[in-house]
This record gives C-alpha cells, sequence and structure tokens, in this order.
C-alpha cells in the first residue's frame, strides 16, 4: 500500500502529473532525498572519486507510504538521468527475497541487453555494470531485503543513482543515510481520507477526521482501508469508524487493526475469496486465477475483485487485461486468516484448482497456435468457452502479461519439494506455450529458469529419471546458446541419470546429444563413435526411424574428417533406411548429401546419377526448395564435367521452381555439408515420459 491515493474507480493513479497532483506530505522526507543525492560522500571528502553509484535508502514498515515515497522521489530528478528509468523488485509479496540472479537478468531485459540462458550470478551482475557503465540512469530497486541484494546491483559508475526501499537499514553498503518513515502528518494524513470519502463528511466533522487519522497512527495503508470502507458507505459517520477502531483495542499495528474490521464487515463469500488471495502466485491475480482458488464464476471473481480494489485490499495493475496485485503488506494479514480460518486439505484443494487452471489456459494458448492440426483443433472446441482464446495474437498477449505469475505459479508447484503429475504437466504446457509464442531463442532464460526447478526437485528427490530429462533440456539450452562444453558435461551426466534410471529414451538422447557437442566442438572421431552408440542401441531396439537418420548423422561427422568412404557408406545405409521407412522426404535429402560427398570424393558421374535419382524423390516428396537446390547442384556438377548448356537449363528449372526469390542468384561455393542442426529442444522432455499421459 502507498500513501498516493486512489481515483473514485479505485484505480491508483500513474504518471507524473498525477502523481504530482495526488502525492500526499513527506515534504520534510523528499527533501531530505534530494539534498542527499548532492551530499559529498566519504570518497569525494577524501578527494578520491566515488566507485560506484550513490546509494539513497527509504526504510519503513510495510504499509508507511515507502514505495510511493520512493516513486515521487523519482518523478521529481528523473529529468537529471538522461538514460531513464530502471525498476527492479527484490523481494516477493511473502518476503521472500528475490535471487539477484533473478533480478539481474530482469535489469538487463529492461536494457534490451541479452544475456545467456542459465548465466550465473556473476556473469548476470557483470554484464549488467557493462552495460551502465557509460548510462546515466536512475535504479528503482523496491523491497530490498539484504544488503547483498543491493550491493550485487550497483553500477560501478557515480553517475547513475539507485534508490532502495527496504524494511530497515541495510548494514553493509558504505555511506548510506536511511531515510525513516514514519506515519504522515495530520494535514495528509486527513487529506489522503477525504480523497475516498469526499470533502464534505471531512468538513462537517473535522475532529472526527483527526481522531481516525491518530486511530491510524498517519500510517498511508491504513488510512485507505479506512477510507474505502467509508466509502463504500455513504451513510456511516467518520466518529463511528474512529469509535469502532478505538473499540478494536491496542493489540496489533494500526494496519491489523483496519484490516481486521474492514475483513469482519466483508460477506462470507467475499472474505473466503479475499483469505484464498494469498494462494496466488508473485501475489498476482485476475479474474481466472481468482475463480479457480474460490471455484466461482470468471465474471463473478472479477467483480469482487474490482470490490476489493475499491476497499484499498488489492491494487489494478497497469495492465491491457484485468490484473490485480496483493500489497506486500496484507500479504502476512491474508496468509495468516488463510491458515487459521481454512483447513490444510481445503487450501491444497484451492491451490489444486488454481495451478489445474493455469494448465488449462496454457494448454488452449498452445493450441491456438496450431490451427492447422485438427488433432489440436479437435482439442481446443473440446474446452469451455471461458478457456479459450479467440487467436494467437490475444494468446500470445496473456502468455506476455501473465509471465511473472505464470513462472511463479511453477516454483509454487514444486515449493514442496514434490514432482507430482500435475506440477510435471504445468511444466511442460508453460514450456510448450513459450516456445510456441516466443520461439526457443527468446525464451531460453525463462525455459532455463523451468528445468532447473525440476533439476533441483530430481536431485533432492533422488529422481534419476526427472533429473536426465532436466539435464537433457538444459545441456540443449547451453548448446543453442553456443555453450558447448557446458552442454557437454550436461549431456553426459543426463546419460549417468538415464542408465541409473534404465531410461532407454534418455540414454539414447543423451548419446546421440554428446555426439552432437562433439560434432559441434570439432571433434569429429568422437563425434562419430558417439553416434555410433546410439545407433546400436536404436539397433536393439528396431527403432528403425531414429536409426535412419543416426546413419546420417555418423556420415556428416565422416565427411567432416574427410573420411570419405566411411561417409558414403552411412549415407547410403541412411537413404536407404528412409526408403525403407516410407520416409519419402528423408529419403530425396540423404540421397542429396549422398551426391554431395560423391563429389567431394571425386566421382562427378556418380553424383550426376545420384542428384538425378534425388530429383526424382524430392518431387514426390513435393519438396520445391530441395528439388531447385539439386537442380542447381545439378548444374554445379554438369559443369565441372563440361556441359555449361545443360548446366544453364537446370539453373532455369531452379529458378521457375523458386520463382523470383531465386531469380538470378548463384549457388554458394560448398566446401563442405552444412552441420546438422542439433536436436530440437523437447519440450516433452520436461514432463516425465514415463507419467505423461496428456499433449
Amino acid at each position: 500500500m502507498t500513501d498516493q491515493a486512489v481515483d473514485t474507480g479505485g484505480v491508483r493513479l500513474s504518471g507524473d502529473a498525477a502523481a504530482e497532483s495526488r502525492f500526499l506530505g513527506r515534504t520534510r522526507e523528499l527533501k531530505e532525498l534530494r539534498a542527499d543525492i548532492e551530499r559529498a560522500g566519504l570518497d569525494t571528502l577524501a578527494g578520491r572519486k566515488a566507485p560506484r553509484a550513490r546509494v539513497l535508502l527509504i526504510a519503513g514498515k510495510p504499509g508507511s507510504g515507502r514505495t510511493a515515497v520512493a516513486e515521487e522521489l523519482v518523478r521529481q530528478v528523473a529529468d537529471r538521468y538522461r538514460d531513464g528509468v530502471l525498476r527492479a523488485r527484490l523481494g516477493e509479496p511473502d518476503g521472500t527475497p528475490v535471487p539477484v540472479e533473478r533480478a539481474a537478468r530482469e535489469l538487463l531485459t529492461a536494457l534490451d541487453v541479452s544475456a545467456p540462458a542459465g548465466a550465473d550470478e556473476d556473469d548476470l551482475t557483470e554484464t549488467l555494470r557493462e552495460a551502465l557503465a557509460d548510462r546515466r540512469m536512475l535504479i528503482l530497486l523496491d523491497d530490498a531485503a539484504t544488503a547483498e541484494q543491493v550491493d550485487a546491483l550497483l553500477p560501478e559508475t557515480p553517475e547513475c543513482l539507485v534508490v532502495a526501499v527496504s524494511g530497515g537499514p541495510l548494514t553493509g553498503i558504505s555511506d548510506v543515510r536511511p531515510c525513516t518513515l514514519g506515519g504522515l502528518d495530520t494535514k495528509s494524513a486527513v487529506d489522503l481520507l477525504s480523497r475516498h470519502t469526499g470533502s464534505v463528511r471531512i468538513t462537517v466533522d473535522p475532529r472526527a477526521a483527526e481522531g481516525l487519522a491518530e486511530e491510524c497512527q498517519g500510517q498511508p495503508a491504513a488510512l485507505m482501508l479506512a477510507g474505502g470502507w467509508l466509502a463504500a458507505r455513504p451513510k456511516a459517520a467518520v466518529s463511528d469508524l474512529a469509535k469502532q477502531l478505538r473499540g478494536e483495542g491496542d493489540e496489533g499495528t494500526p494496519l491489523s487493526r483496519v484490516f481486521r474490521f474492514v475483513y469482519a464487515s466483508l460477506p462470507t463469500p467475499a472474505a473466503r475469496i479475499l483469505r484464498l488471495l494469498s494462494l496466488a502466485p508473485a501475489g498476482l491475480v485476475d479474474p481466472q486465477t481468482a475463480s479457480a482458488l474460490a471455484g466461482c464464476s470468471v465474471s463473478g471473481a472479477r467483480t469482487t475483485l474490482d470490490d476489493f480494489v475499491a476497499l484499498g485490499l488489492l491494487h489494478a495493475v497497469d495492465s491491457p487485461l484485468p490484473q490485480y496485485e496483493v500489497p506486500g503488506c496484507l500479504h502476512p494479514l491474508l496468509k495468516a486468516l488463510a491458515e487459521s480460518q481454512d483447513r490444510p486439505a481445503e487450501l491444497q484443494l484451492a491451490r489444486a484448482r488454481m495451478l489445474e487452471r493455469t494448465l488449462r489456459l496454457l494448454q488452449s494458448c498452445r493450441a491456438i497456435t496450431e490451427t492447422d492440426s485438427p488433432e489440436a483443433r479437435q482439442k481446443l472446441l473440446a474446452m469451455p468457452q471461458a478457456l479459450r482464446f479467440p487467436n494467437p495474437r490475444a494468446a500470445a498477449e496473456w502468455l506476455s502479461v501473465r509471465r511473472p505469475a505464470l513462472l511463479a505459479a511453477a516454483r509454487l508447484a514444486v515449493a514442496d519439494g514434490e514432482l507430482d503429475t500435475l506440477a510435471r504437466r504445468l511444466m511442460s504446457q508453460l514450456v510448450r506455450a513459450m516456445v510456441a509464442h516466443f520461439g526457443t531463442q527468446a525464451a531460453a532464460p525463462d525455459l532455463y529458469g523451468i528445468h532447473r526447478l525440476v533439476l533441483d526437485v530430481a536431485e533432492r528427490r533422488d529422481l534419476p529419471r526427472e533429473k536426465a530429462a532436466a539435464l537433457l533440456n538444459l545441456a540443449d539450452l547451453d548448446a543453442r546458446t553456443g555453450r558447448t562444453q557446458d552442454a557437454l558435461a550436461r549431456y553426459r551426466a543426463a546419460l549417468d541419470a538415464g542408465r541409473e534410471a534404465n531410461d532407454p529414451y534418455a540414454t539414447g538422447r543423451a548419446m546421440e546429444s554428446v555426439g552432437g557437442a562433439h560434432l559441434e566442438a570439432g571433434d569429429y572421431d568422437r563425434a562419430a563413435d558417439w553416434f555410433g552408440r546410439a545407433l546400436a542401441q536404436r539397433l536393439a531396439r528396431d527403432e528403425r526411424a531414429d536409426a535412419a537418420r543416426l546413419y546420417g548423422r555418423i556420415a556428416a561427422a565422416h565427411t567432416y574428417a574427410g573420411r570419405y568412404g566411411e561417409a558414403l557408406r552411412n549415407w547410403r545405409a541412411a537413404a536407404a533406411g528412409h526408403r525403407k521407412n516410407g520416409d519419402v522426404t528423408s529419403h530425396a535429402r540423404a540421397l542429396s548429401e549422398l551426391a554431395r560427398v560423391q563429389e567431394y570424393a571425386g566421382r562427378p558421374e556418380e553424383s550426376l546419377r545420384t542428384c538425378q535419382e534425388a530429383v526424382e524423390w524430392a518431387r514426390r516428396a513435393e519438396d520445391v526448395r530441395l528439388q531447385a537446390a539439386l537442380q542447381l547442384r545439378l548444374a554445379d556438377t554438369l559443369d565441372h564435367l563440361g556441359d555449361p548448356t545443360a548446366a544453364a537449363l537446370h539453373r532455369g528449372t531452379a529458378e521457375r521452381l523458386l520463382g523470383e526469390e531465386l531469380s538470378g542468384a548463384e549457388p554458394e561455393p560448398e566446401t563442405r555439408p552444412e552441420a546438422p542442426d542439433l536436436p530440437e529442444h523437447d519440450a516433452n522432455a520436461c514432463e516425465i515420459r514415463s507419467t505423461s499421459t496428456e499433449d
């Protein structure tokens, strides 16, 4: 809660003009903070240049308006910092410190600076300091729990300013004088009340208003709750509320006393919904979440949430979709109420309903991108209307807006150290939805975090199958971001875990991936060896499609090493396998690669015949691009054989196949075939194969 007012609709104001007109009090504190910016630091007094950014610390109890003061200070001095303002929250609603790694990545994202998925805390904070080295920025770090959090994120340039908000002094940060907030002065407190109740009710009984402000001890959060209660009851007198609060006694803080009074006035169904909001991931709520928690309709949940905003019990988040935030100062009060008034089984059921609803929304979010698939369309139509998205754009917007809550839901799903079926399915669908809408590369940091959650639980619970799946996914992300050695280490660890679990899928994929990592690193002998091990396992299990593909990977490794004889033998085996399996496209591509290696080996006539055969199979596969590529290769081969007329005809055929796209384009010189891609990121692997039954 803040000491900014809310408007009559209960929505917090934002923007410079709104903040300037609605912010109340704190004149002395803001003046001191602005003066502290100009104060000569200890380094300056000692004749040294300040090595790092100045830190201003605003300290106060939850509900004291500390965040609002910080935001007002930022508004007042932002024009001094040409490169803008960065914001990060360092505490969860329940008080859990946010890992520095996550905060640093969020700041880098805001700066539009990329960092490798899976980079550790030291790498991320170093990248952040480098990104800020030449900038003049103002950085607001809210809800800091420890000095170490703030210290790790400090820019190493005096051109930046850091405003930190915490519950008390942060011992360990040098040259910081905390600005500690108490209650608002009486006039500001009464003005805050009048923003809710209207000036008439305050004017007719100013002493009662002052008495109510005194009962709230000038604490903005308590005043806003009191004002919200009065606003909902136009006929209630301010003096009556002050009298009833005095009757509450002195137990607890002013905020807890006003909150208990407001809570007691709620209808029973609304009170239950409010309690259950303490289960909302990251304190972020939308109507779907509230509906699932309480087991009520979505429309009814939204009406109740809007009522809570008007009462000051929730914040409305500035978002393109309806979204609300549980104030951090109220979270422990709501949690205590839920634990005392709801049975553990009821809370567990509400949590399961919420995670299940989230899972189904993620399924719908992904399915809307697969409308070309009859099976996906059928699944989408089978979902209730309330869970469907009208189009892929709406689904992507929901996924983007709800991203912090969805990632928090993933953490919540495994918070008890278990990896049950619901948690597996939720994480799998979250991975799939992100890949479908954002792509693997863009979503890699979030995917990395999800797979590490699985790995942490698997290691704590000694679950080798789950450990193997998480390691494979993490290694895939390492490989895609160029960290080949890290990927190789994880693939080997996944192989050990797969063997421990006696999981042929995990061991086979791990062996092939180890080979792929060696191939990427240029160690072609080891790559061929590991592909051979994976092939032996596939042949033993009669997995013919995978075996044919592995013949091709072995052939590629031999080609890179210049062992054309071995390469030709394996490409022939790959082509024969694909043909036997009825995979026309793969058969055509294998023949294409065979023709290429024949040309490398100095057999142009054989290459010409194989290439012509590949063209025929590419026609059967209706693969226009492959046909065009093969026509260009035929043209090159004919040039080498001294037949430029026939070569020109084949080039013309390629141009007709691709139209204007390749018209006049010269084929690139080929010194060796392209490296085969590493295996696609396996979103299913987060869902352990032995227990996963849902697409």
